[in-house]
């Protein structure tokens, strides 16, 4: 198990020393050193069962959010242009929706929010709240390309920030050199 009353309340730590330097006093998500990340498991666009080993090599920001909730509304858009700012082979926005509606209310939400650069991902049954042992929404993770959990963020960002590009490149650049 991750352990995740112990990463929402613990401090910020930085996993790698030769990171530590260049990652600010009070980093825009909360940093840990690299932790197993509980098998999740949700279904992509055509319903096929999928999880994260399906972007192994790459970092991903694996956001779990809902349709219906405010704050979720007002922080997709901002991880769409994130998205189209960093995704590619080195990092990807991974959005899981609770909803239980599957994909006909996350097709809506994109169409009416013009969600343009995103993956549709769902887990109808909800399983990631518990799996996650989640309280609310929306939360991300930063996953490592190994899989690993490093980082962490509960509640609203504005993830295409000056600050959370900067941030985000450079953890990324850092870990993706030889």
């Amino acid at each position: 198990m991750l352990g995740l009353p112990f990463l929402i309340a613990g401090s910020a730590i930085v996993a790698s020393g030769s990171a530590s330097a260049a990652v600010p006093a009070h980093p825009p998500l909360q940093l840990f050193a690299p932790k197993t990340f509980p098998a999740l498991r949700f279904l992509d666009e055509a319903g096929r069962h999928i999880s994260l080993v399906s972007f192994h090599g790459k970092f991903v920001l694996l956001s779990i959010w809902a349709t219906w909730y405010v704050p979720c509304q007002k922080e997709m858009a901002t991880l769409d242009r994130l998205q189209a700012k960093l995704g590619g082979p080195h990092f990807q926005v991974v959005p899981v929706s609770i909803d239980t509606g599957g994909l006909a209310p996350v097709k809506e939400f994109y169409a009416r929010f013009q969600i343009q650069h995103l993956g549709i991902y769902l887990d109808p049954n909800g399983s990631a709240m518990q799996i996650l042992n989640l309280q609310t929404i929306p939360v991300t993770f930063l996953i490592d390309p190994d899989g690993k959990a490093i980082g962490l963020k509960s509640g609203v960002a504005v993830w295409d920030s000056p600050g959370m590009v900067r941030f985000l490149t450079h953890v990324i650049s850092s870990k993706s050199s030889p």
